[in-house]
């Protein structure tokens, strides 16, 4: 079931079951307040599609989560056998079709299309073999950094962080096994990376496990899972399309930061 929040009419954001092309009204937000509906439908034509969750409080993401990715960095960054977790603010975070606003940094603009969790309920320690009761589903994200700067600080919150630079959507799956999905980017059409889940380093019940660990994760919090290898810059101007088999596609359009 993918599940989408949305805005019609200059509406307040809603949220609706996609079918087909229609989006079948939900009464609240589903990850609280179950999925009675309204009996009311919107054409996916007249809907604006937003981030389909703002995190509570976080985004968690995993760096060098592919053995060809670990290898494109080419041995810049250290490859710690454990996954390697980072932090995006919620105020990274915009839905599909919204601009990456790309500040004046020197160097390259990098897009990483992902997997990401949305966590469903409140976790704190939770074991890999538990981790799906507290997944509400799956998602697209795009992990947008600012190359050079992730060499220059030496760790990765002003690269990773500026706003704009978590994408997700265009809406959650509530029911698909993630283990072996297709992961594909393009710029413009051009394909760029292109890998599969199933290639994981640490698979996704590692992941919830050791994030959940280390902190408490809340309803609608992220959990990004890291990028296959390829070439990642885009420039102003430019479109980045990722798509993932069984989710859809999300795309976001970049432009010079005002």
């Amino acid at each position: 079931m993918k599940i989408a929040r949305f805005s019609s009419n200059d509406s307040d954001p809603r949220y609706g079951i996609v079918d087909d092309d229609e989006l079948v009204v939900l009464s609240g937000d589903p990850m609280f307040s179950g999925f009675g509906t309204t009996g009311e439908r919107v054409p996916l034509s007249a809907a604006k599609l937003l981030a389909p969750v703002i995190p509570r409080s976080k985004v968690v993401c995993v760096g060098l989560n592919y053995a060809e990715h670990k290898a494109d960095m080419d041995g810049s960054i250290a490859s710690p056998t454990s996954p390697l977790m980072f932090l995006k603010p919620n105020t990274a975070v915009i839905g599909p079709g919204e601009y990456i606003q790309l500040p004046p940094v020197e160097g390259r603009i990098v897009h990483e299309g992902e997997v990401a969790m949305v966590v469903g309920r409140i976790a704190k320690q939770v074991k890999a073999e538990n981790y799906a009761d507290y997944v509400f589903g799956y998602t697209i994200a795009n992990d947008v950094s600012a190359r050079e700067q992730m060499f220059a600080d030496g760790q990765w919150a002003r690269a990773k962080g500026y706003d704009t630079f978590c994408p997700l959507g265009p809406w959650i799956e509530t029911e698909i096994d993630p283990t072996s999905l297709e992961i594909q980017t393009f710029v413009d059409g051009e394909p760029r990376r292109h890998g599969n889940t199933k290639d994981m380093l640490h698979s996704f019940a590692e992941i919830f496990e050791y994030a959940s660990d280390v902190w408490t994760l809340l309803p609608g919090d992220v959990i990004i899972t890291g990028t296959p290898a390829g070439l990642g810059g885009f420039v102003a101007g430019q479109t980045v399309d990722i798509t993932v088999e069984g989710i859809g596609t999300l795309s976001n359009p970049a432009r010079n930061r005002d």
